[in-house]
């Protein structure tokens, strides 16, 4: 019989190749007689853990979501795929995360997409927050000598840990999970976390008990989420939980048929918009928060710059938040996010357009990363609202919507950056070509940064950013006005796997120390920008275009028509020779293209095809 201990190396060597793979390529990988691989494959089968491929040498498959797999041999391979898919530190891909997902999936069955993501969404949480106080609790037991008590919450709420009550411990909830109860269990677990944490009142889930939810498959996917870490040092430093519920938040969207515009923010998108703006002090508000991560952003900027690195140590953390998000799971995640990192927030749940909840709020910061290209956003209720200042947004795009309110919402000095669709860049369909005319005319609109293509999480729309400004000769920077500067990164950033690209900290620098440069700021390090140390146009990747320049464009804001090609390369040779070299390079192709014809055409005859 096949020991456990050639299982597990056989599973994480399948793990390895993806998943799948030929006989003949785990074999050899195993380093195994075909005996042995034979017998442990057959148990694996018998177990439910794979299934068998087609092929020549045939193949095996871990086990997928209709394959049937009992529950004990998912409970048994979890942790052995989990632990073989070792996380990807990039920031696009948390490397195990749709493994995750595929098992968290396989254990839905028939419940409803929308209702099953409120139950492993919660779990997922709970288990961070249980990771962070375990964690805690056992530096804790090690200095009881020294007098520190493990029992004590204000221990772990001087650090920003939640406080863990017994009943909602991790350790408690696995060892009951296979129980009938486990469903009561949980609720007075997310109960016992809410009473004893005010950040966290009414944003739990607390309905695991109901008989609707199968306690079986919840009992099975809580021995899932036991083995993994979100919420120990390592995982939060990689931001696991976060990338893990937004992938989550996705694949849940996918599976209810609205995935529409709502996606993951990628991290260096978020980090670009915040280190362009640099929101060191002032409001700081976002009309689309999603799960916070613009505002964790934020206080990870300033506390990277709290002791100068580069501008002069005048980031203090002084900054007030202010959010709105109309998904009620997503604004939950929003509460937790800012929960977790002990920062307050004011983050309202509600429609942003037709139940404004901060409505008399003039932001010094906006960020945001609004849904792309809503068409059924009811325009038609909002006819002649007093936010558009500059005409009323088409009813089949909602894309202006966002702008305008974005605009109405600064400060007399603020400043906005926020992610659109490149089509709101040129489009000139039901008078948005006519409300950009006016934002240009009027002097908001500061700078146009066109992204590189894959990017966001599950999106292939094409994205770009927008900057404005309330006041461009404000005294804080140069005067800007008659002006706009242009950036096109489509070259920017690099592959992580085969559909994830990802910008690097030199290429947000770059980025952000050419806007820098040109709004007059002189601490910008001449490394990041080329040795530069004042603005100047490079072709192919930035422009300051006069306002002149863009009425002859016809008030369009697409980047690539301002930055002009970039400089070739001079090679040293000059034209008279180089013309003569190429000419004789295309005689001696042309007669070797003669030589290949009358070769081809003798070889047809002597086959019978020749005249």
């Amino acid at each position: 019989m096949a020991e456990q201990a050639q299982k597990d190396e056989f599973l994480a060597a399948l793990t390895g190749l993806g998943g799948s793979a030929g006989n003949g390529k785990l074999r050899e990988t195993l380093g195994w007689d075909d005996a042995a691989y034979d017998e442990v494959k057959q148990a694996l089968i018998d177990d439910g853990a794979i299934v068998p491929g087609r092929g020549r040498g045939g193949s095996v498959a871990i086990a997928a979501q209709g394959d049937a797999v009992p529950a004990v041999a998912q409970a048994a391979q979890v942790d052995r795929q989990v632990r073989a898919a070792r996380p990807n530190t990039s920031a696009a891909n948390v490397g195990y995360e749709a493994e995750l997902w595929r098992m968290a999936d396989a254990l839905r069955g028939s419940m409803d997409a929308a209702e099953y993501k409120h139950v492993v969404l919660g779990l997922i949480f709970l288990k961070y927050i249980s990771d962070a106080f375990e964690e805690k609790h056992a530096a804790l037991e090690a200095e009881r000598d020294q007098g520190a008590d493990p029992e004590d919450p204000d221990e772990y709420r001087a650090e920003n840990i939640f406080w863990v009550p017994t009943e909602a411990r991790w350790a408690h909830l696995k060892a009951q999970a296979r129980q009938s109860t486990i469903g009561q269990l949980v609720d007075d677990a997310m109960t016992g976390i809410e009473r004893d944490n005010s950040a966290l009142k009414g944003v739990l889930p607390k309905d695991y008990a109901r008989p609707a939810l199968d306690k079986t498959r919840l009992g099975q996917l809580i021995d899932l989420i036991s083995n993994i870490k979100v919420g120990d040092a390592e995982a939060r430093a990689k931001d696991v939980l976060g990338r893990v519920y937004e992938y989550f938040l996705s694949q849940f969207a996918s599976a209810e048929g609205k995935k529409g515009g709502e996606f993951y923010t990628p991290r260096c998108v978020v980090k670009l918009l915040v280190e362009m703006l640099e929101p060191y002090r002032g409001r700081v508000y976002d009309p689309c928060c999603g799960s916070s991560g613009m505002f964790v952003q934020s206080m990870e900027f300033i506390h990277a710059h709290r002791n100068g690195n580069g501008n002069g140590g005048k980031a203090k953390a002084d900054i007030s938040i202010y959010g709105q998000e109309s998904n009620y799971t997503t604004w939950r995640l929003a509460k937790m996010n800012l929960a977790i990192r002990g920062i307050d927030g004011q983050i309202a749940h509600g429609d942003t357009f037709h139940n404004d909840r901060h409505p008399d709020l003039k932001a010094d910061f906006i960020l945001a990363n609004p849904p792309f290209n809503i068409s059924d956003w009811g325009s038609e209720r909002l006819r002649g609202d007093k936010r558009w200042q500059y005409g009323d947004p088409p009813a089949g795009n909602a894309n202006y919507a966002w702008v305008q309110h974005i605009v109405y919402h600064l400060a007399p000095s603020g400043v906005a950056g926020f992610v659109l669709s490149n089509g709101s860049m040129s489009s000139n369909q039901s008078g948005e070509g006519e409300i950009r005319k006016k934002l240009v005319e009027e002097d908001v609109v500061d700078c146009m940064v066109a992204l590189p293509g894959q990017l966001f999480y599950s999106t292939q729309i094409p994205a770009c950013l927008w900057f404005l400004a309330r006041d461009r000769k404000n005294h804080k920077f140069r005067d800007r006005r008659g002006e706009v500067l242009f950036i096109d990164a489509r070259k920017m950033g690099f592959m992580v796997d085969r559909t994830h690209r990802d910008l690097s900290d030199e290429d947000i620098a770059k980025i952000t120390g050419m806007y820098h440069l040109w709004r007059g700021e002189t601490d910008v390090p001449p490394e990041v920008v080329d040795g530069l140390t004042a603005y100047e146009d490079i072709p192919g990747f930035c422009k300051a275009a006069s306002m002149e320049e863009i009425r002859k464009h016809g008030h369009v804001l697409t980047p690539g028509r301002y930055v002009g090609a970039e400089a070739a390369d001079e090679d040293g040779e000059a034209f008279a020779e180089k013309m003569v070299r190429l000419v004789a390079d295309l005689r001696a192709q042309q007669i070797e293209g003669a030589r290949l014809d009358s070769a081809i055409t003798a070889n047809l005859q002597e086959l019978g095809y020749g005249r």
